[in-house]
């Protein structure tokens, strides 16, 4: 089974940006679906951005289209969230996922059965 670690959060102001990173042992991640979540206070989790095992297909939430990137990097073993022109309502903690290949339902965090133990994303205005 793989384990995945998070890193890369902090603080930023808005208009900034940051690089998350989800480092995969134990497995390639190249055998998995891979995705990122992210939870604020109070919030239920929300899907980010998906990867699919084949690298083929990628999948975004609506409001972060054209700002987000989810990349993976075979060599590392990481997948990889540049996050550019953020926002204070992107503030969350950001969770990576992974499951065996589904080929559907990427948005469904019940979907994952492999977690990280999140990074915190704060934006300030």
């Amino acid at each position: 089974q793989v384990q995945l670690v998070e890193s890369g959060g902090g603080l930023v102001q808005a208009g900034g940006s940051l690089r998350l990173s989800c480092a995969a042992s134990g497995r390639s991640f190249s055998t998995y679906d891979m995705a990122w979540f992210r939870q604020a206070p109070g919030q239920e989790r929300e899907f980010v951005a998906a990867l699919s095992w084949s690298g083929r297909n990628i999948y975004y939430v609506e409001s972060v289209k054209g700002r987000f990137g989810i990349s993976g990097d075979n060599a590392k073993n990481t997948v990889n969230l540049q996050m550019n022109r953020l926002k204070p309502e992107d503030t969350a903690v950001y969770y990576c996922a992974a499951r065996g290949p589904l080929n559907m339902d990427y948005r469904n965090w019940r979907r994952y059965s492999v977690w990280g133990q999140g990074t915190q994303v704060t934006v300030s205005s």
